[in-house]
């Protein structure tokens, strides 16, 4: 563990910056005004990126190791070749996790056990169990570090309209508080999640600040409940459009350069096409890391299915895979979750795991 901290304190201090020409093999990359334009060279075969372990070794003199970036985000286009991927990016500003670290963070509410694993346990217990599924996957795949997350519904979408009429409920500073406390025990990050039912993230997003002020602190995004119309959360899947979604990044790029920030990640929920519409105008900055996340639950089938269809043919930055812990075994033949080496099987390869 004392090694693994040391990787981390490295890892986490890369200063991360644009302005430059590299070539991914398979790939060129060239940058303008900072922003990474990808032409295919008609090579899909992409090389293993170097072990975490070697992490040690690099010499890191305040500039990008752009060596070291390709290889680790090569390493999640290694199980296939497409002339969507890598998508249009841009290199991130200081501090950025991805692609150095996978993220893998528990999910829920600390007011519901049925909203997931993040409030159905006692908090110690829940912690340990984060850190079991760490390791976990420290040991299936060794050529990034990996970081815990507490993935906390902040505001939830409710069938009752409430007195403003939104369908939303805030959850209080405490609460919020507690999960900031707990995610210090195990030096993990910590997602506040926004359903927004009949409200919206621009009325949303800003009654976060303080928290999003927050070094260690992301955001997600959840458009199932993004209610159009007059149906209630629950009843119908919601929707964003990609100007949504760039008005969370913007207010997320623009607290990052106010502030002197390290870059932050945005995770978008997705299970169906309709719940992200104009996927493909959805802006890159290197302040915001966009990681679009299928969080649809089910077999096996059904869940690599929705993968293939909303996320690799649909791409924006990085991907991410959810788990359900009881709506995952439906299954007979295999009665529990996807297993890492599955995950990792994937095109691209998740750099976020998030676990209900």
């Amino acid at each position: 563990m004392k090694r693994l901290k040391e990787l981390k304190d490295k890892t986490y201090h890369l200063l991360l910056a644009g302005m430059f020409t590299c070539i991914f093999s398979g790939c060129e990359l060239t940058s303008r005004s900072n922003k990474i334009e990808v032409t295919s060279t008609g090579d899909p075969k992409l090389e293993v990126g170097i072990k975490a372990d070697s992490l040690k070794k690099e010499e890191i003199s305040g500039q990008l190791d752009t060596a070291l970036y390709r290889r680790q985000y090569q390493e999640l286009l290694q199980n296939g070749g497409s002339p969507l991927w890598p998508a249009i990016a841009e290199y991130p500003v200081t501090g950025a996790l991805l692609p150095y670290y996978r993220v893998i963070a528990f999910y829920g509410n600390l007011y519901s056990k049925r909203m997931g694993v993040l409030g159905a346990l006692p908090p110690d217990e829940m912690l340990d169990s984060l850190m079991q599924e760490v390791r976990r996957w420290q040991d299936a795949d060794s050529s990034r570090l990996v970081k815990p997350a507490l993935h906390y519904i902040a505001v939830t979408a409710q069938r009752d309209p409430g007195k403003n009429k939104k369908y939303r409920l805030r959850m209080p500073d405490k609460e919020i508080d507690k999960v900031i406390e707990m995610a210090a025990k195990i030096d993990a990050v910590v997602f506040l999640d926004i359903q927004i039912g009949h409200s919206t993230l621009e009325e949303e997003i800003p009654m976060l600040r303080k928290y999003l002020s927050m070094p260690n602190v992301h955001l997600g995004i959840d458009p199932e409940y993004a209610m159009q119309g007059n149906y209630i959360p629950g009843r119908k899947v919601g929707t964003f459009d990609a100007k949504d979604i760039n008005y969370a990044s913007t207010y997320l790029g623009n607290l990052v350069r106010e502030l002197n920030l390290p870059a932050k990640i945005l995770v978008v929920h997705r299970f169906t096409k309709g719940m992200v519409t104009n996927a493909k105008e959805i802006k890159i900055s290197p302040e915001v890391q966009v990681v679009m996340h299928m969080d649809g639950f089910g077999g096996r089938a059904k869940k690599l299915s929705s993968y293939q269809l909303t996320i690799t043919k649909e791409p924006v930055q990085f991907t991410g895979f959810k788990l359900f812990y009881k709506n995952d075994t439906v299954d007979p033949s295999k009665p529990y979750v996807m297993q890492p080496d599955e995950i990792l099987k994937l095109y691209p390869v998740p750099i976020y795991i998030q676990y209900q």
